[in-house]
């Protein structure tokens, strides 16, 4: 079988591609698991009253969320993107590989959350804005150090939930070929993050927490649905970042990366 020379440009072109979205999902899921120990609120972003949902019983609930849910979506995207141009095997390959560093990361954060602080570092942040006094150690520490639950559950929820849109979406294409990028891409993610929702909440507060499966089912419906929400809303740059990667590929190479991508998650 011979090869002409613009095969090289080509199979540079699908490379630089593969680097960059994952790029793109690493650092995206990476900042999501180190900012994710904040909470706020979404009504107050919004202006909103408190949801105030009574959902099991007496278990009253707003619209709270982790910081990581604000960039989280571009993780589903950019995984979907990676889905149909590489395969199953180009999501897991990544999947794993940011496990590692998101593993790695907690791991450097944590042993510099032990180092003994400065002396004048503790003086010269001694008080806020606001003249009340601070430890500036202690915030430190407790900004960036999670509990060991938190980094277990995570990390599972995440690798589950990656696995699981991987093998769903393929399957999803399997039945609507080159059609519907919008059916894969929407019902995958509806799938895994619903797993994902409640896996994550599950270890890290109620295994190693002290929760009560109540907490868990209902926190984890409301951080179910603001992702359901937002993998309908964010359906439109899916195809905007499909048709920017026909211009960067051409059309007969994207389709032909896609294809076989298709074809490799089902041998």
């Amino acid at each position: 079988m011979t090869h002409s020379f613009t095969d090289k440009p080509q199979k540079r072109a699908s490379t630089n591609l593969y680097i960059f979205l994952s790029a793109i999902f690493l650092t995206n899921a990476l900042v999501a698991e180190i900012i994710g120990v904040k909470i706020f609120s979404g009504e107050t972003l919004l202006g909103v009253p408190p949801a105030q949902l009574h959902l099991l019983d007496d278990f009253v609930l707003d619209f709270n969320l982790t910081a990581g849910a604000v960039i989280w979506p571009f993780v589903f995207i950019t995984s979907d993107i990676i889905n149909e141009y590489y395969g199953k095997a180009g999501v897991r390959r990544i999947s794993f590989l940011t496990a590692g560093f998101i593993a790695y990361s907690f791991l450097i954060i944590y042993a510099v959350t032990t180092l003994p602080p400065a002396q004048f570092w503790l003086e010269v942040n001694a008080k806020d804005p606001a003249g009340n006094p601070i430890n500036i150690d202690n915030a430190f520490g407790m900004i960036f150090r999670q509990g060991l639950g938190i980094i277990i559950g995570s990390l599972t929820a995440f690798l589950i939930g990656q696995l699981l849109d991987a093998s769903v979406f393929q399957y999803l294409r399997k039945i609507t070929g080159n059609r519907k990028v919008w059916l894969r891409a929407t019902g995958s993610t509806l799938v895994s993050q619903l797993i994902d929702s409640f896996v994550v909440l599950f270890i890290a507060f109620w295994v190693f927490g002290n929760w009560s499966l109540k907490q868990v089912l209902a926190v984890g419906l409301i951080n179910y649905i603001y992702k359901f929400t937002t993998a309908i809303l964010l359906t439109p740059v899916l195809y905007l970042a499909h048709s920017a990667i026909d211009r960067y590929l051409g059309k007969e190479h994207a389709d032909e990366l896609a294809n076989e991508a298709s074809m490799s998650s089902f041998m």
